[in-house]
């Protein structure tokens, strides 16, 4: 959504990103690297290209192929197994072979301009390596959040400070693009932002542990922040500038937030193993779904993903897109794309 916003639609962007998806999607915790996949393209000695016809080696999953099969973009791998410097290694090899005009650092929700001990803070560690990472590269970076608050993490109210004036926003045309991708890709963020971008707006229930979101009118808009302050600010990206190992950057999120969320996923990952697959029997799902939603209301929700449905009804990733289509096809109304909205009292 964001390169053609600011750059135009004649030369796309190579996007160096994580293979890091959800546990619907890639049932395996933690990031992937480039032995976790068959297809990828050698650029350069550490960096990778994932190209559409790549494939994640089971059990893993990964979302960047279809990524690759059905966008303009170029996408390559951010491999986090050798920490911080490893990660810098890569970009500075990728900037040797491309010679790009320009750089972004581009965060969803705003969370890398965090401290590292708010208790709102899920999922720290991905953003602390890139921010290290870009910050010890001769070539200079410009740090840009896109959908402040979006991810879940930490409000917008809280993020006004630490970065500058909306420089773009974001309006139902730039999603043009990717409609075809909200479809079936499970970002609840990117999910959010577009759906603000269409002018949808309430409080939209997210994850597993159902964090509410505000939709509004800043949810679509885009900020520069400035790289050095985030680096300031961010004490796990700090302690893991020299790290050498992803082992090294997590005990280092343990010491500094209390946590790592790849542990987190692991332990989900193995309670996830010891529940039975429910069947999608339709009169089972719908009367599941109108007590969700009567709960829902309740807590003044009036939006949710399909992820947080999934999840809230008891339902594993490889169910996912059926139950969407089941909804979608019995009660269409309700699809705020890429959203589901909650029925108001009846």
């Amino acid at each position: 959504m964001l390169d053609p916003a600011l750059y135009g639609t004649e030369s796309p962007a190579v996007v160096l990103t994580y293979a890091w998806d959800r546990l619907l999607i890639d049932p395996v915790p933690g990031p992937r690297g480039p032995a976790n996949f068959t297809g990828l393209h050698q650029l350069t000695p550490s960096v990778h290209a994932v190209p559409a016809d790549a494939k994640p080696v089971a059990p893993a999953g990964s979302t960047l192929p279809r990524l690759a099969a059905e966008l303009p973009h170029a996408f390559a791998l951010i491999d986090p197994h050798h920490g911080a410097q490893g990660i810098t290694r890569q970009l500075q090899e990728l900037i040797e072979h491309l010679q790009p005009e320009s750089i972004d650092l581009l965060d969803v929700g705003g969370d890398i301009l965090a401290q590292g001990d708010e208790p709102t803070l899920r999922s720290p560690l991905g953003d602390a390596l890139t921010l290290a990472a870009c910050c010890q590269l001769d070539a200079p970076v410009r740090l840009l959040i896109v959908g402040p608050g979006l991810d879940g993490e930490l409000p917008a109210e809280a993020l006004r400070d630490r970065m500058g004036p909306a420089m773009l926003t974001l309006t139902a045309e730039h999603t043009e693009p990717v409609t075809s991708v909200l479809e079936w890709h499970p970002s609840e963020a990117t999910a959010m932002l577009a759906a603000t971008a269409r002018r949808v707006r309430g409080l939209c229930e997210i994850r597993d542990a159902g964090l509410p979101v505000p939709l509004t009118a800043e949810g679509p808009t885009v900020h520069e922040a400035d790289l050095d302050d985030a680096l300031t600010r961010n004490r796990l990206a700090r302690a893991i500038l020299n790290t050498e190992t992803l082992n090294q950057a997590e005990q280092h999120s343990r010491e500094i937030c209390g946590y790592s969320e790849i542990d987190y996923e692991r332990n989900k990952a193995t309670w996830l193993g010891t529940q039975p697959e429910q069947s999608l029997d339709p009169e089972n799902v719908f009367h599941q779904l109108d007590q969700f939603e009567a709960q829902a209301r309740s807590r003044g929700i009036t939006h949710t993903t399909f992820r947080r449905l999934t999840e809230a009804l008891g339902y594993n990733g490889t169910q996912r897109q059926d139950l969407r289509q089941l909804l979608l096809n019995s009660r269409p109304e309700q699809y705020a794309a890429p959203l589901w909205k909650i029925r108001s009292q009846q």
